[in-house]
């Protein structure tokens, strides 16, 4: 069974409802997992996406802030998970039901982290990596009692690799790609070896961005990206990423050129489970 999911920092998901209603008409994924949908449970537009198929939507809102939700056209239910030390509305976990098998998929909007990447001086930088912090915490003790094929999307806010960025260089003192937020991401990555299908099939040497600043005039012209949206599997679903081959993994460009796009776009992976 081959189980399409997407990830996608949608900037509010009212004021780009039809957006998002656009790519699923295009591309029909069986998961969605939307990021920065600013908005409150009981405002976010569950009939237009239940039109389209997808009768299962877990939401965890905030008034004007932050927000994720999960999208789905297989029967999914809400996991009692916990990350945010300051308790925003940062994530959603679901256990999916897909046929004969089942898997979770872990939905997070990883704080960006402000303008100075200092701990010390800067809150926002000091949640981004204590929200890290406990992500390694619960994923290294939820993996002590054996791997139940974990799925890990969302806008990480962190692009770890030299090629995930426009100049490695010249970000290097950037919040999103400073040493230590690279270095607590592969920390948790290691924490069970989970696989950035991104690399599965593309070199390191690839240039990947998901990301562009609103500040570009013209986008691509410039392409000043960042890949700060990512799609893990924990090693037990490694093969169904592998099996569903180079077309599984799609960063979809076309979609932050749209009519009132968001700066981030949307990414697929495939897995044939």
């Amino acid at each position: 069974m081959k189980v399409k999911i997407t990830t996608w920092n949608i900037n509010s998901v009212r004021l780009r409802q039809q957006t998002v209603i656009d790519f699923l008409a295009e591309h029909e994924p069986d998961l969605l997992a939307l990021q920065e949908i600013k908005c409150l449970e009981d405002q976010f537009p569950y009939e237009p996406f239940r039109d389209l198929g997808y009768e299962y939507i877990e939401v965890s809102g905030q008034k004007g802030y932050h927000g994720a939700a999960t999208l789905s056209k297989l029967p999914m239910e809400r996991l009692p998970t916990s990350f945010c030390p300051l308790d925003h509305a940062r994530h959603v976990s679901t256990r999916v039901i897909a046929g004969d098998e089942d898997f979770e998929l872990h939905n997070f909007y990883i704080p960006a982290g402000g303008d100075v990447a200092d701990p010390e001086i800067n809150e926002k930088f000091r949640h981004k990596l204590d929200f890290l912090g406990a992500m390694n915490t619960y994923f290294k003790e939820r993996f002590a009692f054996g791997d139940d094929q974990q799925v890990l999307v969302g806008d990480f806010n962190i692009a770890p690799g030299e090629n995930d960025v426009w100049s490695h260089k010249q970000l290097l003192k950037v919040v999103s790609h400073t040493p230590i937020e690279v270095e607590t991401l592969e920390r948790l990555r290691a924490s069970h070896d989970f696989t950035d299908t991104s690399r599965l099939f593309r070199s390191d040497d690839e240039k990947l961005y998901s990301w562009w600043s609103y500040r570009a005039k013209d986008v691509f012209k410039s392409n000043r990206g960042r890949r700060l949206d990512h799609i893990w599997v924990s090693p037990a679903l490694k093969p169904c990423a592998e099996a569903a081959g180079p077309e599984g993994y799609e960063i979809h460009t076309d979609w932050r050129i749209k009519e009132k796009p968001s700066d981030h776009v949307p990414v697929t992976q495939i897995l044939d489970i």
